[in-house]
């Protein structure tokens, strides 16, 4: 059982999944840095000077101070309960961006399987194919 589960977790499909993940992960991170520490901030000057990490709505305030909070941080630590609409803007433009980034390199991959298949057509079958399609048009007559 051990063996089988060797041979499961090195195969080639579960490396390439695992790479991608670790990946994926790193690139998060830097879409989410790029998003909230070069993207936002020009967005939010044009804006007049709007912090979106700081934009939400406090629905009730904390246990341990009332409001009204200078900032997300300080609603946070008082415990109060809001919805925070600038911390999602924010995540909805690192999706756009993390799909966009996706759909390119899908794009891309498809274009090199296009070319790969085509270059094989335009090659011919192998000679195996060639003698496998004389043996079954020998077996038709």
């Amino acid at each position: 059982m051990l063996k089988d589960f060797k041979e499961f977790a090195m195969k080639g499909n579960v490396v390439d999944l695992a790479v991608g993940i670790i990946i994926g992960s790193a690139f998060g991170t830097i879409v989410k840095s790029l998003v909230d520490d070069i993207i936002m901030p020009p967005i939010g000057y044009v804006l007049g000077n709007v912090d979106f990490t700081n934009l939400f709505v406090v629905l009730k305030d904390g246990s341990s101070q009332a409001g009204p909070y200078a900032s997300l941080a300080e609603a946070t630590k008082a415990g109060a309960v809001m919805i925070k609409y600038g911390v999602f803007a924010n995540t909805i433009v690192s999706f756009v961006i993390v799909s966009f980034s996706v759909f390119l390199l899908i794009k891309q991959l498809n274009r090199f399987k296009k070319e790969e298949i085509s270059t094989q057509v335009a090659a011919g079958p192998t000679p195996e194919v060639q003698v496998l399609t004389e043996i079954r048009d020998l077996l038709k007559k």
